[in-house]
């Protein structure tokens, strides 16, 4: 088995960090889904060929329950993920998640209004796959978290006290820092109207409805997991 695995891209690092990873996502309404990009990166290569510096191979949406087979799905055989016409690199891969779910209800309506405005003003090669899943990404249902990327190592958790109870923040080591998700549900009164101002000052370089990489799952060859600080 181990050899056949070498034949193949890997994705899933620790199939049970992944499984509690895709536990502790919240369950999903009736009209959502979670939503999914798999890239290749620059920085994460060697010898990077292409024009760009980075590439998407493969992007889907899916239920909370299939979501472990369809990730897995994405282990196909070396050189099948293609760009600009040369095989990926392994060690480029990263998976990548947004933890908040999708409102495909309004993804629909957003598609329909960009499909029928690009077929007024007579565009050609319309690719509407391609667009639903742009409006489905840009398409949040309820946002159960806000998220704030830190872009260095080490953090220094103890910087958060006083600007947001500890316990609605899980912390989300990256292969280059961390991603701060703050479960909005479970401020305190006290931090709501402060606490993004005052985390947005310790040096964060990204936040709000962001992707973040899968935890148990390869991000240039690290493994993005939870870590209490």
């Amino acid at each position: 088995i181990s050899s056949l695995r070498k034949m193949h891209y890997s994705i899933v690092k620790d199939e049970n960090i992944l499984k509690e990873f895709i536990e502790w996502l919240p369950e999903l309404g009736e009209e959502e889904k979670y939503y999914c990009s798999l890239f290749s990166r620059k920085k994460y290569a060697n010898n990077w060929p292409h024009p760009r510096d980075k590439g998407q191979l493969k992007r889907f949406v899916s239920t909370k329950e299939r979501l472990f087979s369809k990730i897995k799905q994405l282990e196909v055989k070396l050189g099948d993920y293609q760009l600009y016409d040369l095989p990926v690199q392994p060690e480029s891969l990263a998976l990548y998640i947004m933890p908040n779910p999708r409102d495909l209800k309004k993804a629909t309506y957003n598609t329909i209004i960009e499909l029928t405005e690009l077929m007024r003003d007579g565009k050609k090669d319309i690719n509407p796959h391609s667009i639903a899943l742009n409006c489905i990404q840009k398409s949040v249902g309820r946002k159960h978290f806000v998220d704030f990327d830190v872009d260095y190592k080490p953090f220094d958790v103890q910087k958060l006290d006083g600007l947001i109870n500890r316990d609605c923040v899980d912390i989300l080591e990256t292969r280059g820092g961390f991603h701060l998700l703050v479960r909005v549900e479970q401020l305190e009164a006290k931090y709501k109207k402060t606490y993004y101002k005052g985390i947005l000052e310790l040096n964060v370089d990204q936040t709000g409805d962001q992707m973040i990489p899968v935890p148990g799952c390869y991000q240039g060859g690290f493994m993005p997991k939870f870590v209490t600080l």
